[in-house]
Order: structure tokens, then C-alpha cells, then sequence
């Protein structure tokens, strides 16, 4: 009986699938509570647990980094 080995499949014909269709861009941007989860954290943490007589004043740096990171993804928060 005969060898047993076969050809290799060349890497390009393994790879080479025909192209995905077009995704809609609604449907592969991710959902808001999906992102930026340890910025929104550290956001609501210093809104609630903040002493000063205006939080949102007291805590604008956090509050900008989780709004720069929502604007990453494309939401304008």
C-alpha cells in the first residue's frame, strides 16, 4: 500500500475566505454600558462618595476621562 502523507495546503487557500458582508455600522458599535466600565466606575464613585459642596466640579477630571473614553467608541456623552 502507499504512503500515507499528504500535500500541505498552501497558507493563502487555507486563509482565503470570501469577503463578510457589509455590517451596518449600528450593529457593530458596542453598547454604552459595555464600555469604559472602570472609568464610569471611578465617575460614580467620586460623584457619590465626593464631601465638596459641588461634586461635579469636585470630580471634572474623572467625569472628563470617562467622556474622552465614550468619545473613543463614538458616543457623546
Amino acid at each position: 500500500m502507499g504512503s500515507q502523507v499528504s500535500a500541505p495546503v498552501p497558507a493563502a487557500a487555507a486563509i482565503a475566505q470570501p469577503p463578510a458582508p457589509a455590517i451596518s455600522d449600528a450593529s457593530s458599535k458596542p453598547k454604552p454600558c459595555c464600555v469604559c466600565k472602570d472609568e464610569k466606575a471611578k465617575r460614580d464613585e467620586c460623584m457619590l462618595f465626593s464631601n465638596a459642596a459641588d461634586p461635579a466640579k469636585d470630580c471634572k477630571s474623572t467625569i472628563d476621562q470617562y467622556r474622552s473614553c465614550m468619545k473613543g467608541f463614538g458616543f457623546e456623552v
